[in-house]
């Protein structure tokens, strides 16, 4: 018997994969190399082989989290991955979730800019999640800055620690040539 994975995603994200007469939604069939429906405004049912089924997962939740599908396709490559953090797990109130992710993005969004900037990795603030898609080494480096803010420790901590991660993992690069 045969079933198909489905995703459920914000309303709001699946309207972009629909939009255009559905142009971004065959784009990443085409890409992904499987089946991908809209089923009752947000379910987004995925039918192919195990594997194509497994990207097709990583990419269509990575886009519903915020990403674009340029992003979210990085997830292909397996030098990618993606991490988030539900911020509705750490806090009980929407203030409180709101506060965090207004510290994230800082002011005129620089703070998340300066995360990605040095950590490589791309960051998505979206919902109640924040995501990331980089390398391995990307998404330590962006998370552990993340998590420093939600843990209420400063913006320059957090700077420090993903600077000082970054600096190891060139020293470490430079020992191996």
């Amino acid at each position: 018997m045969f079933f198909a994975q489905q995703i459920l995603i914000p309303h709001k994200r699946a309207e972009i994969l629909l939009g255009d007469n559905g142009a971004m939604l065959e784009y990443a069939r085409k890409r992904l190399g499987c089946t991908i429906e809209i089923k009752d405004g947000n379910v987004v049912s995925i039918s192919g082989d195990a594997y194509t089924e497994y990207n097709a997962h990583n990419v269509i939740t990575a886009f519903g989290r915020g990403f674009d599908m340029a992003t979210s396709l990085k997830l292909l490559s397996e030098d990618y991955f993606f991490a988030s953090v539900s911020l509705k797990d750490l806090f009980n109130t929407k203030a409180g979730i709101s506060r965090i992710k207004s510290r994230i993005i800082g002011e005129k969004g620089k703070t998340k800019l300066y995360i990605e900037e040095v950590s490589g990795a791309h960051v998505s603030i979206y919902g109640s999640f924040i995501s990331f898609i980089g390398t391995i080494d990307e998404t330590r480096m962006a998370r552990a800055a993340v998590e420093v803010i939600i843990n209420g420790g400063t913006h320059k901590k957090a700077y420090r620690i993903m600077e000082a991660m970054r600096r190891k993992l060139k020293e470490s690069s430079m020992k191996n040539l």
